[in-house]
């Protein structure tokens, strides 16, 4: 049982300054589905892994997700949770930003060096509310973020949010290949001279929106809805951190790149007549 903020005992989603409406009423019990033979929503639960030292943070967040229906997980310390991580990759990653023994910029740089864990959606928790803090987080590889004191409701839409956008296309949409790139949206695998490029899901979503759509300007909010959707919780800097991130990936000279060109005053495009 937790305790809020007057040192009293209550509903685990009483987090510090959470407000009435993110409450679950007393008769609403976190309850995990159970698994049937055949049973096909149980068998696609998603699965989220937690690395936070506080562990009255990690109960509150077990409580809520788990009443969505998610299977969760939990490791204490940097170092334990990114041995769990490769050894059981979940679907989505909760990571905190200051851990003992590892610190989650870290995890974020080692989970975006992997091949078989680049693509996981990472939701950072941090104390830290500064800009410049939130940008650190997005360059080293994470999705979007959350500072604490949260809204469990909107952690809940947050990692709803992410997991919709790392479900692949239910079309097949065609392969790009310009110059020495080849992006290949029906595995999200991308490839500069035939060796590939690890990206995660955001950032291959970026990019084949703009090479689908060579040699057109897009602002950064229009590549927010297009690429983040209208449910996103990240900001017109974050276009900038992407690209940049892009950049350092697929252009020989991310100083002076070839494809991905800014448009000063405008935005970003895709350009392919150099290719």
């Amino acid at each position: 049982m937790l305790k809020n903020v007057h040192g009293t005992t209550g509903n685990p989603t009483a987090y510090r300054n959470s407000h009435a409406w993110d409450t679950l009423t007393p008769s609403r019990q976190a309850v995990r589905p159970v698994s049937l033979p055949g049973d096909r929503k149980a068998v696609q639960m998603k699965k989220i892994l937690i690395i936070e030292d506080d562990r009255d943070i990690v109960e509150l967040v077990r409580y809520n997700l788990a009443n969505e229906g998610f299977q969760v997980s939990s490791a204490h310390d940097g170092t334990t949770g990114l041995s769990t991580l490769k050894k059981t990759p979940p679907d989505l990653l909760l990571l905190d930003l200051m851990l003992p023994k590892l610190s989650g910029l870290d995890i974020c740089r080692e989970v975006r060096k992997d091949e078989s864990l680049n693509r996981l959606p990472i939701l950072m928790l941090t104390a830290r509310g500064e800009e410049a803090d939130r940008v650190v987080g997005l360059e080293m590889g994470a999705d979007d973020y959350v500072t604490k004191p949260f809204s469990p409701r909107e952690l809940i839409a947050r990692v709803k949010a992410l997991l919709r956008r790392a479900e692949p296309p239910t079309d097949a949409p065609r392969t790009i290949e310009i110059g020495k790139l080849a992006i290949d949206p029906a595995s999200y695998r991308v490839s500069h001279s035939g060796k590939a490029v690890p990206l995660s899901t955001l950032e291959f979503r970026l990019l084949y929106y703009l090479a689908s759509r060579p040699n057109r300007v897009f602002t950064r909010d229009q590549l927010l809805d297009a690429v983040w959707g209208t449910d996103r919780f990240v900001t017109p800097r974050s276009v900038d951190v992407y690209v940049r991130r892009l950049r350092e990936k697929i252009e020989s000279d991310p100083e002076n790149p070839i494809h991905l060109k800014t448009v000063r005053g405008a935005g970003y495009l895709f350009e392919t007549r150099a290719a």
